[in-house]
């Protein structure tokens, strides 16, 4: 989720450069459409409408490639509707992200007894770097392309974000890259090239890490009072209620762990043990405060404070 946040807001705040970059094409007559598809709705993660041209360029953003449904499937169904919607020209486009040898990357078509859907499939490490350093918008997808030096690449690129004039810009930029980096990068070696302050200081950040908690609380408390409902009213809603807060926890320490194992690196049983005691106030003070730690021994202290 947080990779796909991140790439949404590139996405949504520089539609040019992916143009550019996949299309080919020089155009500023662009449209950001609703992602929400109607019918039973899903969610798409970019659709954006190049006016002039009458085209749709939707894009699929993949760090794993297996998907329920099949991301084929998918794809199919996300071309339906959005023909039936707008009824014009649609390029589709995968992005796999994280390198990896299944054969799902390598499919780039659905077929059935009487239908055939083919859409494109970019398998970014495969990507030349040149042409994601040419645009702000692509910088952070650069961190992830081909090279035989990954660490003077994810060197260029902190170069090029430094030379980005306008001070908010450049920190979105590098929130955007530290982020999309953490797939091939240890946090070490990132931190050398791009400040964590940077990460501190972003609203971009917080309106990620705030959505994935928010999004965590709310299927939880779903959860919880359909669950309630078939039980019955009142034991049912106080029950499902419970129920909704403890998973909304548990989504919350989910994403808690995975801060904090990118950010310090492999979380040991003991101390994943003691941050399973923690309360939902607690895991959140920690979401806040994890970016200031660089070693286990302050994680650590800060639970003994907690704890005392």
């Amino acid at each position: 989720m947080t990779y796909d946040n991140t790439l949404k807001y590139l996405v949504e705040q520089y539609p040019e450069d992916f143009i550019r970059y996949l299309l080919a094409s020089e155009t500023r007559d662009i449209q950001i459409l609703k992602t929400e598809l109607n019918q039973e709705p899903i969610r798409a993660d970019s659709v954006t409408f190049l006016q002039t041209a009458n085209q749709i360029l939707h894009l699929e953003f993949q760090t794993l490639p297996a998907s329920t449904p099949p991301l084929p499937l998918r794809m199919l169904d996300y071309w339906v509707r959005l023909y039936r919607q707008y009824n014009c020209d649609i390029e589709q486009v995968v992005i796999f992200l994280k390198p990896t040898n299944s054969e799902a990357v390598f499919v780039d078509q659905f077929t059935a007894r009487n239908t055939s859907h083919r859409y494109r499939v970019i398998r970014i490490w495969e990507q030349d770097p040149e042409p994601l350093l040419l645009s702000p918008g692509l910088l952070p997808l650069a961190t992830l392309a081909r090279t035989d030096s990954p660490q003077s690449l994810l060197q260029q690129v902190a170069v090029q974000v430094s030379m980005i004039e306008e001070e908010a810009t450049k920190q979105s930029i590098s929130v955007c890259t530290q982020l999309l980096a953490g797939l091939v990068f240890e946090p070490e070696l990132i931190r050398q090239f791009l400040r964590k302050e940077d990460m501190r200081e972003s609203t971009i950040y917080q309106e990620i890490l705030q959505e994935g908690l928010q999004e965590g609380r709310q299927r939880g408390l779903e959860q919880g009072l359909e669950q309630g409902i078939e039980q019955g009213i009142e034991q049912g809603i106080e029950q499902g209620l419970e129920q909704g807060i403890e998973q909304g926890r548990q989504s919350e320490l989910r994403l808690v762990i995975r801060l904090l194992t990118r950010r310090l690196g492999s979380i040991n049983s003991q101390l994943q043990s003691r941050l399973q005691e923690l309360s939902l106030a607690q895991l959140e003070n920690l979401g806040e405060v994890l970016l200031d730690f660089a070693s286990e021994a302050d994680l650590m202290n800060w639970l003994n404070t907690i704890e005392n």
